[in-house]
């Protein structure tokens, strides 16, 4: 029976979740959807249930994480996680604090924390404010996000804007004293009426210490980072076996492909690194702004280049041009296009013997993994922090997957995840 039942509000962040689970010893499963009534309840330790709910209608995101934790809490899971990314990706009007409230509601539990700090990938949270690297949020460039521009970096006032209930801090003072510490201060907020609790992190340490102080709480809250501690807190009451590989996959030989439909800085240094090393075709939506004609050109193109060496096949774009895409479609229609001509491209790719396949952009993860009509990806080894392959389970064809966020990944991502140390467990 799992333990841990986790809500993500994307596919790229449900892997990143995953691969961290994984890492710290629990085997994990990520579900695409929420599974259907009767559905047969994975053999693993902890389930991810990955939505398309971060740019959803508050009231469409609301329902379907309520409908994940039911299912979840059928399948007999004692914990619950709602995973959000770690720049803390929402608007003025969620999702977050409404999808975190509704599940505060369903669990009874009154309070939860939130924490979205992932130091490896150097996201920190230090006096309620998250930092990206050495600057603050609407500093990073997530200012200029297509779809959910973060423009202030204080988490109490911005998830304040979007709850019905009150924010609390944990401040740094109180995170370095350690669990016990924590533990003291989130109570007494939650005794002051408080609904949430922002909870500082700059340290892999401060994430272990309030994964142990959070081990009796119904729900955590944050970005994968804070799962760090959640495994030692099953494992201490003895409900964690240790497993000898719980990154273990099977093989999927064949071509190699990275689709991308991020447009962060992080992905188009990728872009940037990739081109001259392995073919790579740019596509301009904004000069055929049609999804069916992007994807006969990236077949057309991709006819002569799958074989030994892995190709990138990308619909990015930096913001000038991402603005004038919006200004001409608008921005649902503008994203869309994207979604759906990279998710052509997948399908085509697959048909065509590809194998093993990158997708960069939790948008277009979502639209490649439902076109594929994949349900179930065994998560596996990473290929750089909170990026791991996953084994399409169900699937009509062996296919491993790497669901990319767009600011994750060194500069060689692309190149590195087909090298062979990248599919090796870690």
């Amino acid at each position: 029976m799992p333990l841990l039942g986790c809500i993500a509000d994307d596919f790229t962040g449900a892997t990143d979740l995953a691969s961290m689970l994984v890492r710290n010893g629990m085997r994990t499963v990520q579900l695409i959807g929420v599974p259907a009534e009767g559905s047969t309840v994975p053999d693993a330790d902890a389930i991810v249930v990955a939505l398309k709910s971060r740019t959803a209608p508050v009231e469409q995101a609301v329902a379907d994480s309520l409908a994940a934790l039911a299912w979840l809490r059928h399948a007999g899971c004692r914990q619950f996680f709602f995973k959000y990314c770690s720049t803390f990706d929402s608007t003025e009007d969620g999702n977050i604090g409404p999808v975190g409230d509704a599940l505060i509601d369903a669990l009874g539990s009154g309070f939860a924390l939130a924490c979205p700090a992932f130091p490896t990938n150097g996201r920190t949270v230090y006096q309620g404010h998250l930092f990206v690297g050495t600057a603050l949020l609407n500093e990073s460039g997530m200012e200029k996000h297509p779809l959910t521009p973060m423009t202030d970096a204080n988490l109490v006032r911005v998830l304040g804007r979007q709850s019905r209930g009150t924010v609390g801090l944990v401040p740094f003072a109180i995170v370095e004293q350690g669990a016990a510490a924590i533990r003291r201060a989130m109570t007494a907020l939650k005794e002051q009426g408080r609904r949430w609790a922002i909870v500082d992190a700059v340290t892999d340490a401060h994430l272990r210490a309030i994964g142990e102080a959070a081990a009796a709480h119904a729900l955590v809250t944050g970005g994968s980072g804070v799962a760090l501690g959640l495994p030692e807190t099953f494992r201490a009451r003895g409900l964690l076996a240790a497993i000898a590989d719980p990154a273990a996959l099977p093989t999927a030989d064949g071509a190699a492909a990275v689709v991308a439909g991020s447009c962060s800085r992080t992905t188009l240094l990728q872009i940037g690194m990739a081109r001259g090393q392995v073919p790579t075709l740019e596509l301009d939506p904004l000069a055929t702004p049609d999804a069916a004609a992007l994807v006969r050109q990236a077949m057309d193109w991709a006819a002569t280049k799958l074989g030994d060496r892995p190709v990138v096949i990308a619909a990015s774009a930096p913001p000038e041009r991402v603005a004038a895409l919006q200004a001409r479609l608008g921005r649902d229609a503008a994203g869309a296009l994207v979604e759906h001509a990279i998710a052509g491209i997948a399908q085509g790719l697959v048909e065509r013997g590809v194998r093993r396949l990158v997708v960069a952009g939790g948008e277009t993860a979502g639209a490649v993994v439902t076109r594929l009509g994949l349900r179930s990806l065994r998560i596996g080894p990473e290929i750089d922090p909170g990026v791991p392959w996953t084994y399409a389970e169900g699937g009509a064809v062996p296919l491993r997957l790497a669901l990319k966020s767009g600011n994750f990944g060194a500069p060689d991502f692309f190149l590195k995840a087909f090298a062979p140390a990248g599919e090796q467990p870690a």
